[in-house]
């Protein structure tokens, strides 16, 4: 058997210890066979490289492990990002040569939609954009906070005055600020930002292309539907993706009732540049389901 046709037997996964043997004796072997004696199909050769269309994210939030576990599993995947971290996390991503995506600033529930909460969540939101800035990161994700009581219009010009007191800063330091489409319906009750056409016309007052919308598709899905639609009438406006199964928030392949490759097909061929960010809550093992996940969006 010439070494071509050995290299076809590895690769295909479809051997045994004695084809192994016939192939190339004990060197075929020892690259096929684990140290326990066990063959497996996955020792013959790596995972297959990502496609490259869209830049991958995971929210950090979702795993139950360490900072620098889960980073040494993205670099194995492909993933080029973790997010919703603080600088002082950032440590254990720069070891593997990650991106944080998203970084953290002020609390979701505490917003920009009362002015009271202006310079409070101001403040978080420049030292976040300066560090995120000093390390060559992309964007700092922002709130409303929820309604209690406050109307739409008036819980979106409160919004639009506070971000064009640090929109500028945004520009100047090369970071977008996003705003993130949560579900009122589900998991946060109340909160403002939960409709798109809220968030657009937020996008359309504040008037800069350093503030856009983080496009959650879980929440999206469960307040509005009509996703693939949404994204390719608002695309401008969208910075940052997130997903997640519906219902549950859990893995996104068919246990659930979307079929992410036709959406991610949908951002590529809107040339989507920011990056789609994992979140949902793995129901069986975490880096299998994480894997699965990336390659169900590798389109």
């Amino acid at each position: 058997m010439s070494q071509a046709d050995n290299g076809r037997l590895l690769e295909s996964g479809n051997f045994s210890r004695r084809g192994i043997l016939k192939a190339g004796g004990l060197a075929g072997l020892a690259a096929a066979i684990g140290a326990g004696g066990t063959l497996h199909a996955q020792d013959a050769a790596p995972a297959p490289k990502l496609k490259g269309n869209l830049k991958h994210s995971v929210s950090r939030w979702c795993y139950k492990t360490t900072t620098r576990k889960l980073a040494e599993k993205c670099k194995e995947i492909g993933i080029s990002a973790i997010e919703l971290m603080k600088p002082d996390e950032w440590e254990p991503l720069k070891e593997f040569g990650l991106v944080c995506s998203m970084t953290s600033t002020h609390a979701l529930s505490r917003g920009l939609n009362r002015k009271e909460n202006h310079d409070e969540c101001l403040k978080k939101i420049r030292d976040a954009i300066e560090a995120t800035a000093a390390a060559g990161f992309p964007n700092v994700i922002t709130f409303p906070g929820n309604r209690d009581g406050m109307d739409d219009d008036t819980g979106l010009k409160n919004c639009a005055e506070a971000l064009k007191q640090v929109v500028g800063m945004a520009e100047e330091k090369g970071v977008t600020i996003c705003m993130e489409l949560l579900n009122s319906k589900r998991d946060h009750k109340d909160y403002q930002c939960d409709h798109t056409a809220w968030g657009v016309n937020l996008c359309k007052a504040v008037g800069s292309p350093r503030f856009k919308l983080l496009y959650d598709i879980y929440h999206m899905q469960i307040m509005e539907g009509d996703v693939i639609a949404t994204l390719r009438e608002n695309i401008e406006y969208i910075g940052h993706i997130h997903t997640g199964g519906v219902p549950g928030r859990h893995e996104i392949d068919e246990t659930q009732e979307l079929y992410y490759p036709a959406i991610m097909k949908a951002l590529v061929d809107l040339k989507f540049t920011g990056y789609v960010g994992q979140e949902f809550t793995p129901t069986r093992d975490q880096f299998k389901s994480l894997e699965q996940a990336i390659r169900i969006c590798d389109v």
